[in-house]
């Protein structure tokens, strides 16, 4: 056999070194999805309102605005039972220079539905005001709350004191939150939270979309009853009463669960829902007269007003008082709550440590002042926004 035969047998019994791969090429990372992107509102909107979602890491914000969108932020939030549809003429009332921004929160409008945690006293839903904040890069605020919104602001300004230039509160419910407390100092009534407790039928038609005034409890009947003051007919009604229809109803959310009780009228707060949250038994933001730096504050409300109040037509142990629930005890057991009494003592005690605040009563007014008196209530507003640094 020749030598060349012999030379080609051996080269192709031979292995040849493989040469090492060329690392695969990564995958690009995906695209996150945009901070702030235009959303429609389920509840159609007035002319120069603009709707966005707003991706937080805790959630997706639904968010209405309107004003300068470099202007000075203003941050309204909602009461229970509505949405950031209620804030809309006051948004398009603001003067140049300032930039409005009304939320939806959790449970509540188009924001996403996470429940909130009872145990943290709406601190989960003042966290969820910051989120926003921060996601949208808004430097010092101003903070506006309604009601229940007015005790997330509470929250929220004893959070990050120093982020605040005022805060407004209208119509708020106390430091003490709504239920299971009495006195000045906010005192609890029964170690559980009791009493508490919504209206059956009211929960009913609200889970059931009710948008007629046939029943008395229906959502239009409430808001005409409560929510402003007979016979005002608001020019926006459809459109409140189709806000007051996104609340999500459930144990998880409005109005959420309650226990047994050995106290009247048999009943306390659960663990989950938005009417434990901010029971006395959870929810206690008198500590906002302690903080600092001390935001001036402003409090609106009407004389009217029967839904906060020193005994409120949705606070049971005052509507015990009246024969409208049997078994009340007397007021020596369960004395209704003095709401407007508990806030003035929180406040004076802010202005005894530094702070100031101003309280406002418009007459002829219930629940609602920014909606029965949009005027009055936007040069009260307008002229505090003026007082910060």
């Amino acid at each position: 056999m020749s030598r060349t035969i012999v030379a080609l047998a051996l080269a192709a019994c031979a292995t040849t070194p493989t040469p090492p791969p060329e690392p695969a090429a990564e995958a690009p990372a995906p695209t996150p999805p945009p901070v702030v992107e235009p959303m429609q509102s389920s509840v159609p909107t007035l002319p120069g309102i603009r709707s966005s979602k707003v991706q937080t890491p805790q959630l997706a914000v639904h968010v209405l605005e309107a004003g300068d969108a470099d202007g000075v932020p203003v941050v309204f939030v909602h009461g229970n039972v509505s949405s950031a549809t209620f804030w809309e003429d006051t948004l398009l009332a603001l003067p140049q220079g300032l930039r409005g921004v009304a939320l939806d929160l959790r449970g509540y409008g188009d924001t996403e539905a996470e429940p909130v945690d009872p145990a943290l006293g709406l601190d989960d839903m003042a966290a969820d005001l910051w989120a926003v904040v921060d996601a949208l890069q808004l430097q010092r605020v101003h903070l506006v709350g309604h009601s229940m919104g007015g005790g997330v602001v509470q929250k929220a300004v004893m959070q990050r004191p120093a982020a605040v230039r005022t805060v407004t509160l209208v119509s708020t419910v106390s430091p003490y939150g709504y239920g299971g407390s009495h006195g000045p100092d906010g005192t609890m009534t029964f170690d559980d939270g009791a009493p508490t407790g919504v209206n059956p039928d009211f929960v009913a038609l609200l889970q059931a979309g009710e948008t007629g005034a046939e029943d008395p409890m229906a959502p239009r009947n409430v808001f005409r009853a409560f929510y402003v003051t007979p016979p005002l007919m608001h020019e926006r009604e459809d459109a409140l009463v189709a806000s007051m229809l996104t609340t999500r109803v459930g144990d998880a959310f409005y109005p959420g669960t309650s226990v047994p009780s050995e106290n009247w009228p048999g009943a306390a707060p659960g663990e989950q829902g938005i009417l434990a949250a901010f029971n006395r038994k959870n929810f206690d933001a008198s500590g906002i007269a302690d903080i600092e730096p001390k935001p001036p504050v402003l409090w609106v409300r009407g004389d009217g007003d029967q839904i906060v109040a020193d005994e409120a037509m949705f606070d049971l142990a005052a509507l015990g008082k009246m024969g409208a629930i049997p078994g009340y005890p007397g007021v020596e057991v369960c004395p209704p709550q003095p709401m407007i009494a508990q806030t003035r003592a929180v406040l004076e005690r802010y202005a005894a440590k530094g702070g100031s605040y101003r309280e406002v009563v418009l007459e002829g007014t219930a629940h609602s002042p920014f909606l029965e008196k949009p005027d009055d209530f936007a040069a009260e507003l307008h002229a505090h926004l003026q007082t910060s640094e």
